[in-house]
């Protein structure tokens, strides 16, 4: 249980134990030397249990963490995402709940852009394992067709791995595998960002979508790229976002907001 969640529920614990005595008569023994206004003390065992209680609560629930893969035939170029897009065309179904999910949920594309199932996943990461949420963004790219796409888990047939988990310990490196031969990973483009599960209630997905129209190409990202090109704000916060916060790109990919978006998840 983390430091922060204990003297969050201590407090909670206190204000409660405030309500439910200050219209009740107090015993003269418990009241000797202690102020009228002030709540008497609550047992010292009963509060570690409730504290207890709360901070599970608090630390239950899981993350879980669906890629959707869309292709385009004509365009040769796929793209995934990780929340819906603004315009509701590409759906992904990233939630977090009680329950781990088995299989990702995706939108049906628009018909020029259909769902990939092989390279789908989802990937379940029990809140209750660790202080840090630290999520790799891997970005791999054909020469051949000139198609980048990125993973932040790994893809259902395990070829292109994204190292994404929960743990006490911050990651400072992205995880990422080798891709097929044919599309391979571009280490400047990949990425991890930590994020402290202890510093807010909402986890404020944020999706950034960029489009090269000389290339035909699309990409998304969750958090910046290394090289600080292709950034994307998502966040741990007490404040839910209501709109995404992306980069400006780098001149040839730009940023396009009808397939941008964000998605507060707050624990159960």
């Amino acid at each position: 249980m983390s430091t922060a969640f204990h003297h969050l529920a201590i407090g909670v614990l206190a204000a409660t134990a405030a309500l439910g005595t200050t219209h009740s008569a107090p015993s003269a023994s418990a009241d000797a030397g202690r102020p009228a206004d002030q709540p008497a003390p609550v047992p010292a065992a009963q509060a570690q249990r409730l504290a207890q209680s709360q901070a599970q609560r608090l630390d239950s629930g899981y993350l879980n963490l669906h890629q959707c893969m869309f292709y385009s035939s004509s365009a040769t170029n796929h793209f995934s995402t990780y929340i819906t897009s603004r315009d509701g065309r590409f759906a992904a179904g990233t939630n977090i709940s009680n329950t781990p999910d088995t299989a990702p949920t995706c939108g049906n594309g628009d018909g020029n852009y259909n769902p990939v199932p092989i390279l789908n996943g989802v990937k379940a990461l029990a809140l209750s394992t660790g202080r840090y949420l630290n999520i790799h963004q891997c970005m791999y790219y054909s020469p051949t067709t000139t198609n980048h796409f990125s993973t932040v888990t790994t893809s259902r047939d395990g070829r292109f791995a994204a190292g994404t988990n929960i743990s006490n310990t911050p990651d400072t490196a992205p995880t990422c595998g080798n891709g097929d031969g044919n599309y391979n990973p571009v280490p400047i483009l990949n990425g991890v960002k930590t994020l402290d599960l202890t510093s807010g209630r909402y986890l404020n997905i944020h999706q950034c979508m960029y489009y090269s129209p000389t290339t035909t190409n699309h990409f998304s990202t969750i958090i910046t790229s290394r090289d600080g090109r292709f950034a994307a704000g998502t966040n741990i916060s007490n404040t839910p976002d209501t709109a995404p916060t992306c980069g400006n790109g780098d001149g040839n990919y730009n940023p396009v907001p009808i397939l941008n978006g964000v998605k507060p998840l707050v624990r159960p």
